[in-house]
């Protein structure tokens, strides 16, 4: 409830300043795109939210569980590749991918939720002129799924926490690049539904490297 009261506070004083006519003419396109940009921060929140509100239910009531079928791995990655190539470009950051096929048995839309929630954060959270490489490999007969990106890095106080919802590591930056604080909680999700394994290893100011095992 804290976190959607925030935006709309701001979206409502906005709002009011320009309705009321209080707002200077040259101001009201300011507010205007701050409104946008609270209510596009808003539409994130929601959206993570359900996601997680689905994965709880299918968590704690098994008939909720989606049927497992065949997937490449491979495929999901590079679709989300695709997707998020343009907010990479905008970010300054160069992605690269090395995807050998890796057949698993899985949800597509929660494979697809998990992958671009990491590389979604790896880009985020990273720097102009940093890259982010999303690799598919095989590790004892296991396919691996792993994100590394040459962003801010994650503090070993931290670590053991990045997984909790609404926790950020950064949270002026996060806020400044509308991160909703909820991304790794849906992906540690995923991971659990399909009985996975995460591996996160980060240095302060270096980069962090997340990868799933399935």
């Amino acid at each position: 409830s804290h976190e959607l009261k925030t935006p709309l506070t701001s979206i409502s004083g906005y709002a009011e300043l320009i309705t009321s006519g209080l707002a200077k003419p040259e101001d009201v396109p300011r507010f205007a795109q701050k409104i946008h940009s609270e209510a596009a921060r808003m539409i994130a929140l929601v959206n993570d939210i359900l996601a997680l509100s689905r994965l709880d239910d299918m968590q704690q009531l098994p008939q909720q569980m989606p049927v497992f079928e065949e997937l490449d791995l491979a495929l999901i990655a590079k679709q989300t590749a695709e997707r998020l190539r343009m907010n990479a470009r905008n970010a300054y950051v160069v992605l690269h991918t090395a995807t050998d096929s890796a057949p698993v048995r899985g949800d597509a839309q929660m494979l697809a939720e998990l992958c671009q929630n990491l590389c979604d954060n790896a880009i985020r959270y990273n720097r102009p002129g940093g890259s982010v490489k999303i690799r598919l490999y095989s590790d004892d007969m296991r396919p691996v799924l792993s994100v590394a990106d040459t962003g801010i890095g994650i503090g070993e106080e931290d670590k053991a926490r990045v997984f909790e919802r609404f926790y950020r590591v950064d949270k002026s930056h996060s806020k400044e690049t509308g991160g909703t604080g909820l991304g790794l909680s849906i992906v540690k999700h995923g991971v659990m539904l399909h009985s996975a394994e995460i591996k996160l290893q980060s240095k302060l100011g270096e980069g962090t490297t997340v990868s799933v095992i399935f």
